[in-house]
Order: structure tokens, then sequence, then C-alpha cells
């Protein structure tokens, strides 16, 4: 008799780093169902099964994941932008913190009807705030200073104490995972279109807020991995998922110019700034260390800064092309 696969509960499945958990998962040999928001036009992977189901609705929450009663449930739906966060911090609330309080209590009912659920939560470097020692672990004080980071801590804490309910529940603590896929409203995609308007000779410039804000810049298609991996741990934990190295803006706009071959001097000509884009409060240095994740895990990240962002620039260039074949 054959084995029934695995079965895993997505939500996010359509964002980044989503879409690519959801492909390693298929390759992987488990079945994946994806909780959608009612009414939007998403697109999944090929044999993904869909349920529309409203996250802020924990009554139908609880109901589809009992109904389901998955191996795992992979928590990554949720509000990503810190700027937007700015603008309405209670949306942003709602759709962080609060419905990672109904995907926890959910599986704590699973817990406690003898189900061994584990629950996966992307977490994010956000919750440490503006942290006064580099690299940040899993012992970092957690002190968030942007709506959205309270929002992550929020959910964060309600992981944790689902865990400590039984559940078989996990934090990873995502530092900025970056890939072609990244909506056009973050920074390296912003940097990454415009270096390739440039290339293009549509454009001129590359317009920027703060060049001197220096994160821990790494691959979602690693972040991804790391997801999948800890599924298979015996237990649960929170790790930090991060490169162990940080770069500022100014260095990821060089890193795409570097990859259409144009050199600092350059480069440092094309960039311009606008006060309109800063921050009220833009953490000065996030930097992760994964030190745990490589030992339970087995995790390390496949791509440097420089990599990532010739693969971004190198996507929005052939979208350009892709665009220009159609019409």
């Amino acid at each position: 008799m054959t084995k029934a696969a695995r079965h895993a509960v997505v939500t996010g499945a359509t964002g980044q780093i989503g879409s690519y958990t959801v492909e390693r998962l298929l390759a992987d040999g488990w079945r994946v169902t994806a909780l959608l928001r009612p009414g939007g036009r998403s697109v999944v992977a090929g044999g993904v099964e869909t349920i529309d189901v409203d996250l802020l609705e924990a009554q139908a929450v609880d109901d589809a994941l009992i109904a389901l009663s998955p191996d795992a449930i992979v928590h990554l739906a949720g509000t990503t932008s810190v700027a937007e966060s700015w603008n309405d911090p209670v949306t942003v609330a709602r759709s962080v913190a609060l419905a990672t309080v109904g995907i926890a209590h959910a599986a704590a009912r699973l817990a406690r009807a003898g189900a061994a659920t584990r629950l996966v939560h992307a977490s994010s470097a956000e919750i440490f705030g503006a942290p006064t020692v580099t690299p940040q672990s899993e012992a970092t004080r957690i002190q968030p200073v942007t709506p959205y980071g309270a929002a992550k801590a929020h959910a964060h804490f309600a992981v944790q104490t689902a865990r400590s309910r039984g559940v078989l529940a996990s934090n990873l603590v995502l530092f900025n995972h970056e890939s072609p896929r990244r909506p056009a409203h973050f920074v390296s995609r912003t940097v990454s279109a415009a270096v390739a308007a440039i290339a293009r000779g549509d454009v001129e410039h590359v317009t920027l807020g703060n060049l001197e804000a220096r994160r821990d810049w790494g691959w979602a298609p690693d972040a991804a991995d790391a997801i999948v991996a800890t599924l298979a741990l015996d237990g649960a934990d929170d790790l930090v998922i991060a490169t162990g190295e940080h770069h500022s803006v100014l260095d990821l706009a060089l890193a795409a110019f570097r990859s259409i071959g144009v050199d600092e001097a350059e480069a440092h000509r094309r960039i311009q700034t606008d006060d309109d884009r800063l921050r009220p409060h833009d953490a000065a240095v996030l930097c992760g260390d994964a030190s745990r994740a490589r030992d339970v895990l087995a995790w390390r990240p496949s791509r440097d800064l420089d990599g990532i962002m010739a693969s971004m620039v190198a996507a929005d260039q052939e979208r350009e092309s892709s665009s220009n074949r159609s019409r």
C-alpha cells in the first residue's frame, strides 16, 4: 500500500517566499493546500489545492485547519512592508499579528486533539528594532521600533505561546531575502528595475532614500530551503536565518551596477536620493548570526550580494524583453 504524501497547508503561498516554499514542498513530494484570500486573483503552482479563507476570520481559519488536519502549517501570509506599516499600522497589526494568533490557536487545538501538526512561522529581523549588538541572534532582545516590527513581535510571541501548549511550533527569524519575485516597491527591486532600465537607456538615475541603512541581504530560495528543513526537525525551535554579512543600500546599488559593467564612479553619478523616501525610523544595522541554523538545519546561504543583484537585474531585463516581444 502506497504511503500517503505528507500534507502541508501554506498561507502566503503566492508571495515571494511562499511561492519558492511551495515549489520546494512539491519537489519533496508534499501535498500542498494554499489558504488564499477570498476574492483575490492569486495564481499558485500547478498541483496545489486551494481554499479561500480570510485569515482575519478566526473561526473560519480554525474550522479549515481542523478539517484539513495537516502534517504541517507554514504561515507566511501578511503585510511585509515596513514603510506601509507607518501609513496604516492598524491594518498591518491585523494582517500580521492577529492572523498569526488565529493560526497558532488552531494549531494548539490540533495538538490537544492528538495531531502532530508542525507550525513554521516566518518571523522577521524587524522584531529586534535598533539593536545595540551586531550580529543579532536568537538571544537578542526583542524591542521593535516600527509598527511592522511590533506586529511581527506579537506574532513571534504567539507562536512561542503555542509551543508552550504542546505545538511543534517554530519561528524562523528571516533577515532580508531578495529575488526576482520581490515586489516592485521593495528597495532591492527598485534598484534592479532601475539599473535594468539604465542599461536599456530608458532612464538616467536610480532614486533611493537612506543609502546608509545596512541590512543582511539574503537569497529568497535559501529562506524557503530553511523553512522546509525546519519541518524535519525532531522538535521545534526559534532560528535566525541570515547570511551573517551586512551591506548598505548604497552597496546594494553598486552591486547591481557591477552586474551590467558600470564602474563605481559612474554608478555614484547615477544614484540620487529623495528625502520623501526616508522612513520615520530606520535601524542602522540589521545583521543575523545563523550559527544555530547551520548546526540544527545544516543550512547555509548559497549566494552573495553580487550574485543576488545580478540575478535580479537580469530578470528585470528579461521581463522588459518579453514584454516587448509580446507587443
